[in-house]
């Protein structure tokens, strides 16, 4: 291997995924077959796009035998504004009818597998009800995240008032499109070091920055470096559970079920990429590379190894480092944060028949006690606040979830902390609280929060605030880019970011979800590109616990009332959260999908009034 990290020859380069540290030395053999250790410092100088280079996209009428068409429904089976699943005998699809014109789409969401027709159909996009990504009905692209993919589109025609549908067998068993692509076309000269993008952070940013790119036809060369010893992966699988529910004496999956990886994943079914699509886009990445210096007045980064890369523009996706305990005893064995796929795995096989203790009551440290509970002999949580989830959610959604921990045998230890960690022969045996109450452990994980993992930035110039977060979009320069820094063609996306949020007054704040580190790779990659592109996300997550989903909606940061519809202790509710006489964010449970309606409603720039839900 060594791609574009191989030393130039006269010859086609092969772009490669980089190996992690430890096994390069296999693979940095010069010409002469002599060990080379820096081998894998490419040339990087400019490439150029060709069309004929682009990789063939699936065309989803490659040829008749391929095809299947058939009638579907009459034309007046469908209103305005009404979706269907339909049947074509290799798959089904969604027929929508949208302003008296039909559209077909594939009828799954990508991204973990929604039916789309449960969704929200508004301004000639649908919404998926679980996640909240949108998809053009003309296109069937993806417009906004959570995902990578978009939905295939099919051929619909009008004959004596019957509606027909012609699709490619391949497109209805594949249910997700990847986005064509422009290739890196290697250069005949070039020097060592060099590169055109940068991407420091290899998450959700990182990547979706990297796609969008090539998806908008950006031919040079991208460089992805990673603490991480893996390519992208999809991170909330790690602490997400593997959730089932019964359905009419049938065992269902919920969304979760999709999840089938869950805590005890390997790296390799996490992953948001194979291997393949790295190489065939020409992005490059380094494993196990982490960055020391960033010298903008130069446009370099200097690694820890002494390995130097010029850029030409730089994203910073760092994302955050999780907080850590600082009582007496945090040097024992088995006290873990959950920050890659060898902690989770590690946490599952020492909690199994044990004693497990979860710090703190926030998204992680509830879901990882979720899926304790069928493995562990105890769990337990101990939490600050007098509820979980109580600044997020609010005093009585926090307590109706504590309810079902609870029945599922999870012991709370509320409004204390963690004074002393004792071990036995090196290895954790107890967690004693500053209550004096003394909690058997032979696991413990911490999910106490996280700060941004932005201190290798100190020195750069590139500003940061009082917290450590990258602020960006202040006008600092002529022509103000969307994520940009105050230094011209650096930006930064994801967890380490403070940006204006547009639908609450251009508040600034920072929102470490999944779904808005995507929108913000996405985003910068066409700031590069200089399109001037715009954030217009709602903010939107989830979480799932013992077969049941929790989906949000908004900023509710600061709220001051909570008005809730439905039946808390049957876990079927709607919450929303209230700033004055404004709606700023929404939750639900067993409501859907009432939280996508409310993002979609926000999305469209108008405002909710309390009144109007209450």
């Amino acid at each position: 291997m060594g791609g574009c990290f191989s030393k130039p020859k006269p010859v086609e380069l092969k772009i490669e995924v980089v190996l992690p540290e430890k096994e390069r030395g296999k693979e940095e053999l010069s010409a002469s077959g002599k060990g080379s250790p820096r081998a894998y410092q490419g040339n990087g100088t400019a490439c150029h796009f060709h069309s004929e280079e682009r990789l063939p996209a699936p065309h989803p009428y490659s040829g008749a035998q391929d095809c299947v068409e058939a009638a579907v429904c009459h034309v007046k089976d469908l209103e305005n504004g009404q979706m269907r699943e339909v049947e074509l005998g290799w798959g089904k699809v969604l027929l929508v009818k949208d302003n008296g014109e039909f559209h077909a789409l594939g009828h799954k969401c990508p991204h973990y597998g929604a039916p789309l027709v449960k969704g929200v159909l508004s301004r000639g996009r649908v919404r998926c009800p679980w996640h909240g990504a949108c998809f053009n009905i003309s296109t069937g692209d993806l417009e906004d995240f959570p995902g990578l993919d978009s939905l295939h589109k099919f051929q619909v025609k009008i004959e004596k008032e019957k509606v027909y549908i012609r699709a490619s067998k391949q497109a209805l068993q594949l249910q997700r499109r990847t986005k064509v692509m422009a290739k890196c076309i290697s250069p005949s000269a070039g020097h060592s070091g060099s590169t055109n993008v940068l991407i420091v952070g290899a998450g959700a940013a990182g990547l979706v920055c990297a796609e969008t790119l090539r998806q908008e036809g950006f031919s040079d060369r991208i460089v992805l470096c990673t603490l991480d010893r893996h390519l992208p992966y999809d991170r909330p699988k790690l602490s997400k559970v593997l959730c089932c529910k019964w359905n009419n004496g049938r065992l269902a999956l919920s969304e979760a079920g999709c999840l089938p990886q869950s805590l005890d994943a390997q790296p390799e079914q996490l992953a948001l990429r194979p291997k393949e699509f790295f190489r065939a886009y020409g992005i490059e990445v380094l494993t196990e590379a982490q960055v020391v210096t960033v010298d903008v007045r130069n446009k370099k980064v200097v690694f820890k190894d002494g390995f130097k890369l010029e850029y030409s523009k730089l994203l910073l996706a760092p994302g955050s480092s999780p907080k850590t305990l600082s009582c007496k005893g945090k040097e024992v064995e088995n006290v873990f944060t959950i920050r890659t796929p060898e902690d989770a795995n590690r946490v599952v096989r020492l909690a199994r028949g044990r004693n497990a203790v979860v710090v703190g009551a926030g998204f992680l440290g509830m879901e990882v006690a979720a899926y304790l509970t069928e493995k562990a002999h105890s769990v337990s949580v101990v939490e600050l606040e007098e509820t979980p989830f109580r600044r997020f959610l609010g005093e009585r959604v926090g307590r109706a979830l504590m309810k079902v921990f609870e029945n599922n045998r999870v012991k709370f230890y509320m409004q204390t902390e963690v004074s002393e960690l004792r071990a036995q022969e090196g290895k954790l045996k107890e967690v004693v609280l500053k209550s004096s109450k003394v909690v058997r452990a032979d696991v413990c994980v911490v999910g106490i929060g996280a700060v941004p993992a932005t201190g290798f930035l100190r020195q750069s110039g590139i500003g940061l605030d009082s917290r450590g977060f990258i602020p960006v979009n202040k006008p600092w320069t002529i022509y103000p880019q969307m994520m940009q820094t105050n230094i011209p063609g650096v930006f930064a996306a994801g967890d380490a970011v403070t940006f204006p949020l547009a639908w609450r007054n251009n508040r600034k704040v920072n929102i470490p979800h999944w779904q808005m580190a995507h929108a913000q790779g996405r985003v910068a990659a066409q700031n590069m590109l200089a399109q001037e592109a715009e954030i217009n996300t709602v903010p939107y997550l989830w979480t799932a616990m013992f077969g049941k989903s929790l989906r949000y909606a908004g900023y509710g940061e600061g709220f001051d009332d909570v008005i809730i519809q439905g039946d808390l202790e049957e876990l079927k509710f709607v919450a929303f959260y209230t700033k004055g006489d404004e709606v700023i964010a929404v939750a639900s449970m067993n409501y859907d999908p009432i939280v996508s309606k409310v993002a979609e409603v926000l999305a469209s720039g108008r405002a909710i009034r309390k009144r109007e839900v209450e």
